[in-house]
Order: structure tokens, then sequence, then C-alpha cells
């Protein structure tokens, strides 16, 4: 079975040129390399936040909360991320207040394999998973031994696997769970080759594979919608949907931090949910409590 393992160190390489001082400011925005942690003044009457962020549609989302939170007293300092590894580093090591990259399952399997100790400080929205097309543009095109690229990270392979088990494509152990992974497949009718992929590099390989199965900032980031172009995708009101709520991720003991509240309670207002609900045409719904 083909197997193709990137690597997200190198995905994010432009971000830690840009972290380390090295010259470049590719993937910060205007505000970044204030250095001022939440709550704290530094030497004005602006607070700033520091956060890590996705480009779409974490990044996207962040934009919008920024003027409200001015309003507030607050600066929202974002820098965009190519990879989910680093905005936990660097939230972890204190670099950053926060991140929006994330949801909880992603981020608990995170803390387990790196001894991370990593929160979530306020549940902001979710993203259907989805089937998009690749070479071929219909599930009933799917012949013996087609590929289909899914991520290769352990809580979103789960995912796309039991996606494509609700849609009659393979059958998975019972107890594989939110854990699955090909090993776990106990039934594959067509033969069908899984090639594993780091997320970000999925959507990058529609022309080699006959299907992909997409997290939902990456197919927005592809140009798919859920509503326009996945072949199929979880429900809003699935277990997985509400399981995979993307968070504000802080380090243990920063969550009652009062920016961090007011950063979540912006996210989480009618103002940012109709923003989201106008713009993603699905592929991105708020999270209600």
């Amino acid at each position: 079975m083909k197997k193709r393992l990137l690597s997200a160190v190198v995905a994010g390489s432009l971000v830690v040129a840009a972290l380390t001082g090295c010259g470049s400011n590719a993937g910060q925005t205007a505000d970044s390399g204030s250095g001022s942690s939440a709550g704290n003044n530094s030497g004005s009457d602006t607070k700033v936040i520091k956060i890590a962020a996705s480009a779409t549609p974490h990044a996207e989302i962040l934009e919008q909360a920024k003027p409200i939170l001015k309003k507030e007293g607050y600066t929202l300092d974002i820098t965009v991320f190519d990879d989910y590894v680093q905005p936990n580093e660097v939230v972890e090591s204190g670099e950053f207040d926060a991140n929006y990259t994330q949801h909880v399952p992603y981020m608990e399997s995170f803390n387990e394999e790196k001894g991370t100790h990593l929160v979530d400080a306020g549940d902001i929205h979710y993203e259907p998973f989805g089937i998009y097309p690749g070479t071929k543009s219909s599930l009933d095109d799917l012949a013996d031994g087609d590929t289909i690229a899914v991520p290769n990270d352990t809580t979103n392979e789960a995912r796309a696997l039991l996606l494509l088990q609700d849609n009659g494509l393979i059958t998975l152990s019972k107890d594989a769970g939110l854990e699955a992974t090909v090993n776990d497949i106990t039934e594959n009718p067509h033969n069908i080759q899984i090639e594993e992929l780091e997320a970000a590099q999925v959507s990058r390989v529609t022309g080699e594979v006959a299907f992909v199965v997409l997290n939902g900032n990456y197919a927005l980031e592809a140009g798919y919608t859920v509503n326009k172009d996945a072949l199929a995708y979880e429900k809003s009101d699935s277990e997985a949907a509400k399981t995979y709520v993307n968070i504000i991720a802080v380090k243990e003991g920063n969550e009652e931090n009062e920016a961090i509240q007011e950063l979540v309670k912006v996210l989480k207002s009618d103002e940012i949910k109709q923003y989201i609900n106008d713009t993603y045409e699905g592929a991105v719904i708020p999270f209600e409590e």
C-alpha cells in the first residue's frame, strides 16, 4: 500500500524563519512581532494578545474580531502558520498567548505525544470533513484499486476513515473509533489504496488520486466548499461534528486570563457568527453550546 509521509516541519519552514528573525516576514500580519503577552500593557493603554492561527478560516475569522477587540482595549497580533505542530509549540513555550488551529482530540493527542500542557479556553466553530473529487467526480465511479488521499495525523486520519466507512467504501473494526488507522480496515471490497499525507498536502494531489478527504480549512484553501463541491460530508448534527469543534487553545493556567476570556467572548459574538455563516457556505459553522 502506497504511503507518503511529509514533514510538518518542512511545511512550516517559512514561519520558523519569521520567528527566528531571519529577515523574512512570511506568514505574519503587520501587527506581528510585538512581543507582548496577553493582558500586559507594555507601556501603552492597548494590551496585546499574540495568537497563532491557520490561514483559513481561523486567521480570517480573527481578522474580523480585531476591530471589536480594539474597542475593548486589545490589539490582536496574528501570526499564520502552515502546519499544526508549531502553533502548539509556541504556545507551550510562552512565545504566544493562544492558538486557533485545532480541535480537542488533536490537542489531547498532541499533549500525550509531546508532553505539552495545552487546554481548551473556548469552543468556536466546527468544519465538516468532506470527500472531494480528485481525478473522478462521483463516488459511483470508484473502481477497484483506486487511491484516496487522507490526512496522516492520528485524529484526522481516523475521522477521514470513519467518513469513508459512513459512505460504504470500507469497514473498520468495531473498536477502532477515533483512533482508527488503515490497520483497522476489516473490509475493503474495492481494494482502495489509502495514501496518507500531511494534512496540508492532501489537496495538492487531486490530479493524482481518485478522491481526497479534506479538513474544512484545507478544503477552503483549495477553493472547495461543502455545499458546492463535497461528494459526501459530515452532517451538522453528527457526533463527529460535535467532537471536532475548533478551539482557542492556551497553556494550562492561562484559560481564565482576562484577555483570553475577552477573545473567546468576541469570537462567540453574534457579529462573528454572522460573518462565519455569510462567508463559508457551510464549510465552517459556529459552535453552539
